[in-house]
């Protein structure tokens, strides 16, 4: 069964990308969408997460682009946002990558800024899907994705982690109702994961891994460990990515340019 992983990142250092798709090759995953990560080490990060804060740091998006634009189209470039200052930078280079990252534990804004909303609608002009992913506190919260899903429905999104607890049952709930934001499972609990196809369907949820924070063994066998029919699996898998990025479903990796050392960036096609 084919595998896109809708969830992973990469850091800056070098080889970052050749070691996602050695992990990749290992554990079976054929394809994977990336954002930058090593944005903050994980002390700080959980600092902020639990109480709040913003970091100044700006994320290396042409450089990810580059190395995506090497690897036969297997790794797919998420462009990751402040919406502080990179509003007019992500218009201008919107058409290098396939979706939008927006992290409030990050950068430390409020899903109510107007320059999140401006973002967004340039995603989905683009026809980016909007990953993020919420924390407990005002203003980041489910119920803040959902008003904002309901203030630009024309944009797709999708709500990371299935939460922010694990054992987010009640932010399922919320978000069931908006059939244009989806669930991402990596480091929620198996019953989290479950619930989230019983109530949302099927066709609702992505797996992910957040590489390289997680074992991605540990996730696909967390996946496999639901109890899903072949199709519901791999429409978790596989389908609801491909639809999600208008892609068709069957797939063949170009060849690699330069390992993933790509000097150029821009789009990759599949096949």
């Amino acid at each position: 069964m084919t595998v896109f992983d809708f969830h992973a990142r990469l850091g800056g250092g070098p080889g970052a990308a050749e070691a996602l798709l050695r992990i990749m090759d290992d554990r079976g995953i054929d394809r994977a969408a990336v954002s930058c990560g090593g944005l903050l080490e994980p002390v700080r990060l959980s600092r902020q997460i639990a109480e709040g804060g913003r970091a100044e740091v700006r994320a290396d998006n042409d450089r990810l682009a580059a190395w995506c634009a090497g690897s036969g189209g297997r790794l797919v470039p998420f462009y990751f946002a402040d919406p502080v200052r990179d509003v007019a930078a992500y218009r201008a280079a919107a058409g290098e990558f396939r979706g939008l990252e927006i992290s409030p534990a990050v950068h430390g804004f409020r899903l109510d800024d107007p320059a999140v909303a401006e973002l967004v609608a340039i995603g989905a002009a683009a026809g980016h899907p909007v990953y993020v992913a919420c924390l407990a506190r005002p203003g980041a919260r489910t119920a803040d994705l959902v008003r904002l899903a309901r203030a630009v429905p024309e944009a797709t999104f999708v709500w990371g982690h299935c939460g922010h607890t694990g054992l987010d049952l009640v932010g399922l709930g919320q978000i069931a109702g908006e059939p244009r934001i989806l669930a991402e499972t990596s480091g929620c609990l198996t019953a989290t994961a479950r619930r989230a196809v019983a109530l949302l369907g099927p066709q609702r949820v992505l797996f992910g891994t957040e590489y390289p924070l997680q074992e991605p063994g540990v996730e696909l066998l967390k996946a496999r460990s639901l109890g899903l029919s072949d199709a519901d699996l791999h429409a978790m898998f596989w389908g609801n990515a491909c639809r999600v990025l208008n892609e068709e479903t069957t797939w063949t990796p170009s060849p690699r340019r330069e390992g993933c050392r790509a000097s150029a960036t821009g789009r990759t096609s599949p096949g």
